[in-house]
């Protein structure tokens, strides 16, 4: 059966670069909370250090209805997350983006087949018509990524968010699908 055509609903995992991407669920909250508590990951997030396990549980056990949030897994282990949530009411057509890497598996396209998974979803499957995030503006391997997905910058977010004692700007992507 081509897997084109089989029930969403079903969530069958995707397979990219060796990589498992399937839906996160509450017994990947040990997982997750581990690479988010990294300091590359929490780097390039919004997250504050010593995210506990619990914490995380909680989130995905209650998630925000309609999001969507997945997990990379390699080797059983897992090497990274992304979400996408939807706007409600007047702004229904658009979605925002958030990921990270493990901080020992960057640069392995780990980050693309997220992206690539969280993208054909928006598209395929959700009609979202304005993906968005935003990005540290030194975070140059992430800027790339989202670009060779058709993001663009449309402005500069200055003193955006406080992290390792100083204030940091960042840039806020979009993507619109014609």
């Amino acid at each position: 059966m081509n897997s084109e055509l089989q029930d969403p609903d079903q969530r069958r995992p995707r397979k990219a670069v060796g990589v498992e991407i399937r839906a996160a669920g509450p017994s990947d909250a040990e997982g997750i909370a581990l690479i988010a508590n990294l300091p590359g990951f929490r780097a390039g997030t919004l997250r504050l250090p010593f995210q506990s396990i619990e914490e995380t549980r909680q989130w995905l056990e209650k998630p925000t209805p309609g999001a969507i949030s997945l997990v990379a897994v390699l080797d059983e282990k897992i090497v990274g997350n992304a979400g996408l949530r939807r706007h409600d009411g007047r702004q229904i057509h658009t979605g925002n983006i958030g990921m990270g890497v493990h901080d020992d598996f960057t640069g392995r396209g780990i980050g693309s087949a997220l992206f690539a998974a969280l993208v054909d979803t928006a598209d395929n499957w959700l009609a979202i018509k304005r993906l968005q995030l935003t990005v540290y503006v030194d975070n140059g391997p992430a800027i790339r990524l989202y670009e060779k997905f058709g993001f663009e910058t449309e402005g500069r977010l200055k003193a955006f968010a406080f992290r390792n004692g100083e204030y940091v700007d960042a840039f806020t992507m979009a993507r619109i699908r014609m």
